[in-house]
């Protein structure tokens, strides 16, 4: 017979240690259902749920769930040594706008690289203790990134378990302030006459307070709120040393006006990679409140994917895989490829669209769903 699972696929999913975990957790363990109690709502579809447990076993038996470590220190490295070439164009050329743009362009490939590096080692997908993964991820996003490592654990776990589920997932936040977003919510939203924007143009504004404005109108002044407002000190000394670091090496060159900004160039281009890759993989697809999905349901309805090159693996941090990231968000990202076929399977025997699309085309989705949400908001605000 089969294990029961009391702590279901998304426990599986996010922990690499779960006998420790499974320790801790046995304690919260309520009590068995009984045998006659269904363990899983009709909503929720037995079949796919079994075959996905066979998958993951498979998977980890083929031994996807172990990490390279070369191909992780490599990653880094090219992180680091980006970094000492942006410091000496300024240093070799000066600090003319040619010199200063480039190594803007350098340092901003250095945060988005960092960025998804940092989602490696917060996901604990490199190493196979969570002391070293949580070290890694500490000195990636707080000494190379300057954010608090538990700001990003807070606002990403919630985004996993929930994936475009408004209220749960964290990403869709701006639904309904700034954005009317999904189909669903947006008619919803017009019916009740709410207009907090016009989102019949969203998809034209979106080009002025999306991909410019979250990283260095938001998220820049957010972290340091969030680590002060939770007391999370040891986040906030990872922080500092980046803050130090730009100012000592950066000084001598450029003095203080000049570090302002070139740091907030750096951010604003970061800020657009960022935008864009991040919302490709799931603004387009389906978002609605909380319809109760079994687990793999809700990540396969929620995401997309974007085709498999060499540039867009290294542009998106292996997030055109988002699929197989949300199905083994413990995965390193080295061997998303190789479960895709096994998950576009899947997918195919339970008439599950596995949707995967160029880069341009994905950036392109984004506005059109959001034209598309933003009309249907319309409508429903004048007609219904």
């Amino acid at each position: 017979g089969r294990h029961p699972q009391p702590l279901g696929d998304p426990f599986m999913a996010f922990h690499i240690n779960k006998g420790l975990v499974r320790k801790y957790m046995n304690s919260l363990l309520i009590g068995e259902l009984s045998p006659e109690q269904p363990s899983f709502e009709p909503t929720k579809n037995k079949e796919l749920i079994d075959e996905f447990r066979e998958l993951r076993a498979t998977v980890e038996r083929m031994g996807l769930m172990k990490a390279n470590h070369v191909f992780f220190l490599l990653h880094l490295l090219h992180i680091l040594l980006l970094d000492v070439a942006a410091w000496l164009t300024l240093w070799v050329f000066g600090t003319s706008l040619v010199p200063f743009l480039l190594c803007a362009v350098l340092l901003s490939t250095v945060q988005a690289q960092a960025g998804w590096l940092q989602h490696d080692f917060g996901h604990l997908s490199v190493f196979s203790t969570s002391t070293w993964n949580h070290l890694l991820h500490h000195f990636v996003i707080g000494h190379l990134k300057g954010a608090p490592a538990s700001w990003w654990n807070h606002m990403h776990f919630q985004h996993h378990a929930k994936p475009n589920c408004f209220g749960k997932d964290p990403d869709i936040n701006m639904h309904p302030l700034f954005f009317a977003l999904g189909k669903i919510l947006s008619v919803e939203l017009g019916k009740r006459k709410k207009k907090y924007m016009p989102y019949n143009h969203q998809h034209k504004y979106f080009f002025l307070i999306g991909p410019p404005a979250l990283l260095p109108l938001y998220f820049q002044w957010y972290i340091f709120y969030f680590a002060i407002h939770r007391k999370k000190w040891v986040d906030l000394a990872w922080m500092i040393t980046f803050y130090v670091r730009l100012f000592l090496t950066y000084q001598p060159l450029l003095g203080l006006k000049g570090i302002l900004g070139l740091f907030f160039v750096v951010r604003f281009l970061e800020s657009h990679w960022f935008v864009w890759v991040t919302q490709m993989n799931h603004i387009p697809m389906h978002i609605d409140r909380d319809r109760n999905m079994d687990w793999v349901s809700i990540q396969l309805h929620a995401t997309c994917n974007v085709h498999k090159s060499a540039f867009n693996d290294w542009f998106s941090g292996h997030l055109n895989f988002q699929i197989e990231h949300h199905l083994f968000p413990t995965m390193p990202r080295h061997n998303y490829h190789k479960v895709a076929p096994l998950v576009q399977s899947l997918c195919a025997k339970y008439g599950i669209e596995y949707q995967s699309k160029p880069l341009l085309s994905a950036f392109a989705d984004i506005v059109y769903s959001l034209k598309e949400s933003g009309q249907l908001w319309l409508d429903a605000y004048l007609h219904q």
